[in-house]
């Protein structure tokens, strides 16, 4: 099975060091958001270069990828699933997109949602009716709501915003700080690309942000500026 072949390679490519480094960067231990996840100690640039190699491979085998307990083989399985997507017609995107959502239980870290989801949820939505994300906003699951404002970056990169700002206001209350981080930054996004969009929303709502997500939405003002929004005086 080609899915053996790979799991063969991934681990000649390990690196024990590596791994152990990435088991605290990404907060494996008990009580902590990556709890109980295993990783090789592979860099990205070998997996992207093993996704080109094994693109073509059956979605089933994919998706065994997909739901592997290994870190990088999750993470491969993303890398392969948004080639695909990219180069599949309307039906093998939708495949994709659907075979995406029914798994979201293993795309279970940040970079693997910040990865993924503008290519493949954030893609294939960019003309659909937007109401999986809110549907995904609304999700008990920490993931699966990152997955819902991280997807809106291909939105944003189309020069629409609308879902952001939606998605932001539905996760302005939000207790974690993974999701903190990403609304800040997609507003940032916002605001690079078009201010009068982005500071509307900031002064209706900055005064009861997370600080965390104030913080990332202003990294780019102009420090008087900056000082301004934290000192609530805007």
């Amino acid at each position: 099975m080609i899915d053996q072949e790979i799991r063969a390679r991934l681990r000649k490519l390990g690196n024990k060091r590596r791994a152990a480094i990435s088991q605290r960067f990404f907060k494996t231990g008990p009580g902590e958001y990556g709890e109980g996840d295993c990783f090789l100690g592979i860099t990205v640039p070998a997996l992207r270069k093993l996704a080109t190699e094994y693109q073509s491979i059956a979605l089933t085998e994919v998706t065994q990828l997909l739901r592997s307990t290994i870190h990088e083989e999750r993470l491969l399985a993303l890398l392969i699933l948004i080639r695909s997507f990219s180069k599949g017609d309307e039906r093998a995107k939708a495949k994709i997109y659907t075979l995406y959502l029914r798994n979201t239980p293993y795309i279970n870290n940040w970079d693997l949602v910040d990865t993924s989801a503008e290519h493949i949820v954030g893609n294939f939505l960019m003309d659909k009716d937007k109401k999986p994300l809110y549907d995904l906003a609304r999700s008990s699951d920490l993931w699966e709501r990152r997955i819902a404002i991280m997807a809106t970056f291909h939105c944003i990169k189309g020069g629409q915003f609308t879902e952001t700002l939606k998605i932001a206001r539905m996760l302005l209350s939000d207790e974690e700080d993974l999701i903190h981080k990403a609304v800040g930054w997609m507003l940032r996004e916002v605001g690079k690309r078009h201010l009068q969009a982005e500071e509307p929303f900031l002064k209706a709502h900055y005064q009861k942000m997370p600080r965390t997500m104030l913080r990332y939405a202003i990294e780019r003002f102009p420090e008087a500026k900056r000082q301004r929004y934290l000192k609530g005086k805007v």
